[in-house]
């Protein structure tokens, strides 16, 4: 079992995903206000032996703000919407971290 710290973060709803998303994606539905939101998270896994490490994760947020627990696993819609996602990122300036 690992607990996850968040460090950065974008989700389909953040300003600069979600028009590029209606664009080249119209057919992604989760895009709405109040809606299931698809995020990459860049943070570190705290585990129960004491070991920690950093990496990203996609994740899926419910429209009351808490996190979809699927064991490690989100279903991605399509690999155009993780690489606007990771485009983000990289934009941010947090999308080329590499882990040891």
């Amino acid at each position: 079992m690992a607990r996850f710290q968040v460090i950065k973060e974008v989700c389909t709803d953040h300003e600069t995903v979600k028009p590029l998303l209606e664009k080249e994606v119209p057919e992604f539905k989760h895009v709405k206000e109040g809606d299931w939101t698809l995020c990459l998270q860049w943070g570190r896994y705290f585990y129960d032996d004491g070991n920690v490490d950093e990496g990203y994760r996609f994740v899926w947020r419910r429209p009351n703000k808490t996190l979809q627990a699927a064991r490690g696993q989100a279903r991605l819609p399509s690999l155009k919407v993780a690489e606007l996602l990771i485009q983000a990122a990289r934009e941010a300036g947090w999308g080329g971290y590499v882990t040891q």
